[in-house]
């Protein structure tokens, strides 16, 4: 497997390698990463020529800091962590499609640090003789997208994890987003959106696919 470094890996004191089953991060502690992230904030501002002593701007790197230690809280637990942390379900014997639709995150990119907005998350599944509760699903994608990430990484990490806990390969996601270093930078292409599908199991096949996306469809 190849490691990737980021240029943000000395404030969240990681590493991450890019995997097809369940990935494991190391992280430092957080109050470490928090007085390096304050650190971060007021190396920023002085790159910006500001005076970090301004009424206005004192208080600015703690801000910074708490912002970004919790909007990326998912880079300190493991995708191993989220499994033990949602890996309530309940007996069911339907064979009937599971779906939570359009759940709404945000996340970050690796490559720029900026914005993935108007990004939602649609999970179908096929139980194997149990479901897990729908609240758990959106927790497992909120969690997985509070990270420095790709797009094509949320949803495979997300299915990986569902299928872990729901013992079943009949795992689909599919995510829609937009991305600001598209949009707001180089290019500037503000409608430009992003669409990544990743599926397991009986979800390979077309004919599953398009009646998962039929519902997403029908729940908008």
């Amino acid at each position: 497997m190849q490691w990737y470094k980021y240029s943000f890996i000395k404030l969240f004191g990681i590493r991450m390698k890019e995997v097809s089953e369940v990935e494991v991060t190391t992280a430092i502690d957080k109050e470490q990463s928090l007085k390096l992230l304050e650190q971060a904030g007021t190396l920023i501002l002085q790159a910006l020529n500001k005076d970090t002593n301004d009424p206005g701007l004192i208080e600015t790197p703690k801000r910074f800091a708490k912002m970004i230690m919790e909007q990326c809280e998912g880079e300190f637990v493991t995708d191993k962590d989220i499994i033990r942390m949602f890996d309530k379900c309940f007996p069911q014997d339907s064979e009937d499609i599971v779906t939570c639709c359009n759940i709404p995150v945000f996340s970050h990119c690796e490559h720029h640090l900026a914005l993935m907005y108007d990004m939602t998350v649609s999970i179908g599944y096929y139980p194997n003789g149990k479901v897990i509760g729908l609240s758990k699903m959106a927790r497992i994608a909120d969690m997985v997208a509070k990270r420095l990430q790709l797009q094509e990484r949320i949803g495979n990490q997300i299915k990986n994890i569902l299928s872990n806990i729901l013992e079943t390969e009949n795992v689909i996601v599919v995510v829609s987003g937009k991305h600001s270093c598209m949009t707001a930078r180089g290019i500037k292409k503000p409608e430009a959106g992003t669409v990544t599908v990743h599926t397991s199991g009986r979800f390979k096949y077309i004919d599953e696919q398009e009646k998962f996306m039929e519902i997403v469809r029908l729940s908008k």
